[in-house]
């Protein structure tokens, strides 16, 4: 069983010594620089989140490991949080049709562990650094069905698009029955005025991974170029 850094736990409990607190900031610092390092030439992505919990004999597996080939043949690589479930299933469609496979994995007690499609994998201690990281070398997002750990992924996103901090990354949510009740309880907050009119525009939600694909592409075409990184400095001891 692996264990959660006692460390967070500390933290968490609220003020500590200042060199405790200069020190944590410091294991952070090495934490983004380390999946920094790791990421670097990943080249252009495109990230899936996904639940941990289904099993390979599950529709939604069937779908992640169409998505990854998907993925893979549109020329992007597959980011994921690199665990079991979804996450193996859409790096297990790229890993097996020629696609660069990436998982950014996360430190827990029970349930997560890299899956074994996986060209490159980067296991982090805290979850705020690992969001980062998914988020960073993306171009789009999709959302498989999950738990809680999947709706802070996917509420993550969103938030960073409606308050402006990223611009017109496509977002878009496979499976139509299970994410209905969750779209009726955002017609509720914008009955509520909590957020905007437009604001559900921000996701796109489908049963088909044609138009899921077509839809990401057309964004990306219209807002981005897409470019490959820099190689490798060797005298940074960089690997790409």
């Amino acid at each position: 069983m692996k264990i959660i850094p006692k460390g967070e736990f500390i933290f968490l409990e609220g003020p500590k010594p200042r060199t405790f607190e200069l020190i944590f900031a410091w294991k952070v610092w090495k934490e983004f620089i380390k999946g920094f390092r790791a990421l670097h030439f990943v080249g252009p992505a495109i990230t899936v989140f996904g639940g941990a919990r289904f099993k390979r004999e599950d529709e939604y597996y069937k779908t992640g490991l169409e998505i990854g080939k998907r993925i893979a043949l549109s020329g992007f690589a597959t980011v994921t949080g690199g665990g079991p479930g979804l996450m193996e299933a859409v790096n297990k469609g790229a890993f097996e049709n020629g696609g660069k496979s990436i998982g950014i994995n996360i430190l827990l007690p029970f349930e997560q562990y890299a899956n074994p499609y996986l060209h490159k994998s980067v296991t982090i201690d805290y979850f705020f650094v690992r969001k980062t990281l998914l988020l960073k070398y993306s171009y789009a997002f999709i959302v498989l069905p999950g738990g809680f750990g999947t709706m802070d992924e996917l509420y993550e996103t969103i938030t960073l698009m409606q308050t402006n901090v990223v611009h017109d990354f496509p977002v878009v949510l496979i499976g139509k029955a299970y994410w209905k009740k969750m779209f009726e309880f955002i017609d509720e907050m914008v009955a509520y005025k909590t957020i905007s009119p437009q604001d559900p525009g921000l996701i796109k939600v489908t049963d088909s991974l044609d138009e899921a694909m077509e839809y990401i592409k057309a964004h990306i075409d219209t807002h981005f170029r897409v470019a490959q990184r820099h190689k490798p400095i060797w005298w940074l001891f960089e690997r790409s």
